[in-house]
């Protein structure tokens, strides 16, 4: 019988705009960047959400994000993965980065970029979410033993964003 596995999709907070010579990947977050991110990771607590694994976008916008969401609940910064796949990633770039992972792990976390987090919210699950905001996230989960076999078909669990006023939790039937 399929164990339940739970994928996080976390898009990266507020980042400062671009600017002067700047490449799009060093771009930072801004104030509320940085304060997004944190709340994001109590509400994860809250909802009783850690991962086994955070994987995240090497830009900086990511990579803190992730950061700061891993101290909040208490995840060992030293085990963040840094897949160079994951910037700009497409829906089908995620799936393979997702696939690769152990498939003793039932709850994993990944930080990345839009549009390609709103793509595959919806190509998973069927809904039909127009954006998913800056540190937002869509919690997904799967029937199923192998990440490899993460497909069409999962359910949506919990979307949540910085501005929303309450967790809010979308339960299937």
């Amino acid at each position: 019988m399929p164990a339940v596995k739970r994928i996080t999709l976390l898009r990266h907070a507020k980042a400062q705009p671009p600017a002067g010579e700047m490449a799009d990947r060093d771009r930072p977050l801004n104030d509320r960047g940085r304060q997004d991110a944190p709340r994001m990771g109590r509400r994860l607590v809250a909802a009783g959400i850690r991962p086994s694994l955070i994987v995240t976008s090497p830009a900086t916008r990511a990579l803190q994000t992730a950061r700061l969401v891993a101290r909040e609940i208490g995840y060992p910064l030293e085990f963040l993965q840094h897949e160079p796949e994951l910037y700009l990633a497409s829906p089908q770039e995620m799936l393979q980065v997702i696939a690769r992972q152990d498939n003793s792990l039932s709850d994993i976390r990944l930080c990345g970029h839009n549009p390609g987090i709103t793509e595959l919210a919806n190509q998973l699950t069927g809904a039909a979410i127009d954006n998913v905001p800056t540190c937002g996230m869509v919690v997904i989960e799967a029937e199923i033993t192998s990440w490899s076999r993460l497909g069409a078909g999962a359910r949506l669990s919990l979307f949540d964003s910085p501005k929303a006023h309450a967790l809010q939790g979308l339960r299937g039937d």
